[in-house]
């Protein structure tokens, strides 16, 4: 049932008006079983003065593109009541002659579009309106013998509307609707959702909550657990296990969706999805359509439903599956799109947005990781609605011509557009050694700060979790991952590739960046330092950018390692042999990869800085001393030091690094490989040749 999350000691220190509207919407938005993401809209009719000081009638109506969760002031539209009444008076009007007399009938042209459901809260004479997707309510609007049924919940205290996409047909139907019953009290949108009123903010909310909560107790009265979906065909794998076979596929399905754009995956093993997936009807019912005209435009009409016995010693046998099974959902969209497009359109990707696994659970995809959720988040709500249709009678949704005129509705492509423009590293997922270090917290930033989806790997996992909390902060949640990791711990690292493909899907970007340096003279070189130098800087390189291959290669879709090497890869280093030789054996290491990684679209780079002071591990360990000691100064001489026998006469600090790094990955440099570049302010003695 659904809680009433009206708090009066809240309302009552908001002003009366648009705050008050604000907060309805938050809470109706706050329960997704009540509201869909972006979907749903509110409003609320009041009296503001204009620009004159005359007392104006205003309704105040969620803007286009805004979600109801989040929503503020600032995302609703206010309309002059005078201006649109009349329009009530028209048999008919089109979608683009409705919004652009909308836009004529607003107080502030600063306020966003206002929504395309806007005549259906004008045309009712009620001061407050909600309209919502319940799943309550779309399991009842989605029965095959849903109207009837409504007469046992409801009596005639309802309006049933047929489907008719939002609009102005479909504003003055319910309107009509309506006024012709004096008992009405809510509309059911067949296929749609709900429509309630009040006279207060308050009233509005409560009526909404208790006709959701009529429906749902009318439902779950009639839910029979051990038969839904038709009883249990497949059983579900252990959680261990569905996340392993989740992170070993989700790279071959990443790489399969990803066609002209990259796509960022999630993956949901919620006990809904797992009893869904596990159901015997399940497969057929996944089929029908979408359960809500809303959830079009983020999960497609359909979701791919794969044909696989759960089986953890199948993990490849499910890989060829998955690889058919988009090959042949792509092939299927296409002929949906040609048996349905207008003049002009233009296909999506064909690749599905939904992809459930018996046994396992649901993967789901989206340009960020954001909205890859919203598709999962959707996708909970059809499993929701579908459930109760199914316990109600018979499950039924849009025909194909309906659900593709709500797909490429162009009042619907045009909240695509209220999106912000995608960066340079919008899509792409950055995996960094080293990430809580100066060097690899500035990258990460840098990285971020263009879109990237980041994982910051340290052995220093507190570090690597502060670095990642900043970035969600700024940029919004989970955008950046700590993972625990030894570079020179085979284990440790295949866990964190493993772990990094669960989080977003697989791997676009490797930064090898972990390190760390030590100084003797040739002959005072031990082996045990000779080792480290070697097992951190040459081997860890190896193990991060081989298991990072092979991730790589399983997308199909290319990739990018900048290796950050050192002044030393070049240049022989006083009394740093072990450091010297080791910065070498990447520099090479990459030109390898760069070599084989060719054929398969993988770049693989390298940055040389010199002494990089700031924010360094390194640099605030023995190093700094040693180094000192090698050229016959004191450490606090050193960055004073190094900046003089550079011939630019500068320092070299993380953000240059965090540049280089981005330029080698980055679209820019798109045509090189096996390339170093050299960031020390130029050391004679390390340039290249």
């Amino acid at each position: 049932m659904i809680q009433n999350l009206w708090e009066q000691s809240k309302a009552s220190e908001l002003q009366s008006g648009l705050d008050e509207l604000v907060y309805r919407s938050n809470i109706i938005g706050a329960d997704r079983r009540v509201c869909n993401w972006g979907g749903g809209n509110t409003s609320m009719k009041t009296v503001v003065k204009d620009f004159r000081g005359r007392d104006v009638e205003v309704m105040w109506v969620k803007g286009s593109g805004s979600d109801l969760a989040t929503m503020k002031s600032s995302n609703f539209t206010g309309l002059r009541m005078e201006d649109i009444r009349p329009l009530f008076e028209r048999d008919e009007m089109s979608d683009e002659e409705m919004v652009a007399y909308l836009s004529h009938c607003m107080i502030d042209a600063k306020h966003p579009r206002a929504s395309i459901e806007t005549l259906l809260h004008a045309f009712l004479p009620f001061k407050h309106v909600d309209h919502t997707h319940p799943d309550a309510i779309i399991s009842l609007c989605c029965a095959n013998n849903g109207k009837e049924l409504a007469y046992e919940v409801f009596g005639n205290r309802f309006v049933w509307v047929p489907y008719v996409r939002p609009g102005f047909k479909l504003s003055k139907m319910i309107a009509e609707g309506v006024l012709a019953n004096p008992e009405a009290e809510l509309v059911l949108m067949e296929k749609h959702g709900l429509v309630t009123w009040g006279n207060t903010s308050e009233e509005c909310y409560v009526k909404t909550i208790a006709i959701i909560n009529e429906a749902a107790a009318y439902i779950e009265a009639r839910i029979n657990e051990e038969n839904m979906f038709g009883g249990v065909k497949y059983e579900v794998l252990p959680a261990g296990v569905r996340k392993s076979i989740a992170s070993q596929v989700m790279p071959t399905i990443r790489g399969a969706v990803s066609d002209a754009k990259k796509m960022i995956l999630t993956f949901d093993d919620g006990a809904d999805v797992l009893q869904f997936v596990g159901g015997k009807d399940s497969a057929g019912l996944s089929q029908v359509g979408a359960a809500c005209p809303d959830h079009l435009v983020h999960t497609k009409m359909v979701p791919l439903f794969i044909d696989w016995t759960p089986n953890e010693e199948d993990v490849e046998g499910l890989k060829t599956k998955l690889k058919e099974g988009i090959a042949e959902y792509k092939e299927q969209y296409k002929r949906y799109f040609e048996r349905n497009a207008n003049e002009g359109d233009v296909m999506f990707e064909a690749a599905p947005r939904v992809i459930l696994i018996p046994g396992v659970g649901m993967i789901n995809s989206g340009k960020s990781l954001a909205m890859s959720k919203v598709s999962g988040a959707l996708y909970h709500r059809a499993i929701a609605v579908m459930k109760g249709s199914t316990a109600l009678g018979r499950f039924v949704s849009l025909s194909e011509n309906e659900s593709y005129h709500v797909e490429y509705w162009p009042l619907e492509l045009y909240k695509l557009t209220l999106a912000p423009a995608e960066a340079e590293f919008s899509r792409k997922v950055a995996f960094i050694t080293g990430g809580a270090g100066g060097i690899g917290s500035e990258t990460a930033r840098r990285l971020a700060a263009e879109g990237a989806h980041v994982v910051l790997a340290d052995r220093n996992l507190e570090g690597a979790q502060k670095v990642a909390a900043e970035i969600n902060e700024t940029y919004g949640e989970n955008r950046a991952i700590a993972v625990k990791m030894d570079v020179t711990k085979e284990e440790e690292v295949a866990a964190a590739l493993s772990e990094s493909a669960l989080a977003y899907g697989g791997i676009d970007i490797i930064v090898n960046n972990a390190g760390l340096a030590t100084s003797s003279p040739f002959d005072e070189t031990t082996l045990q330092e000779w080792n480290l130098n070697i097992n951190v800087l040459g081997t860890g390189y190896f193990l991060v950018a081989r298991e990072a291959f092979k991730q790589m290669k399983a997308q199909g879709i290319g990739g990018n390692m900048v290796f950050v090497g050192s002044k030393n890869s070049v240049y022989a280093g006083k009394n740093a042999t072990a450091y010297s030789a080791a910065k070498a054996l990447e520099a090479h290491l990459a030109r390898c990869i760069a070599a084989e990684g060719g054929q398969f679209g993988i770049r693989a780079n390298t940055i040389l800085p010199d002494a990089i002071l700031q924010g360094s591990a390194i640099w605030n360990s023995s190093w700094r001393n040693e180094r000192a000691a090698a050229y016959g100064i004191e450490p606090d001489q050193l960055e004073e030091y190094y900046r003089k026998r550079t011939t630019l006469l500068v320092n070299i600090y993380p953000k240059d690094i965090a540049e280089g790094i981005a330029f080698f990955a980055s679209s820019k440099s798109e045509k090189t490989t096996g390339c170093m570049l050299t960031i020390d302010g130029g050391v004679p003695a390390a340039f290249t040749r």
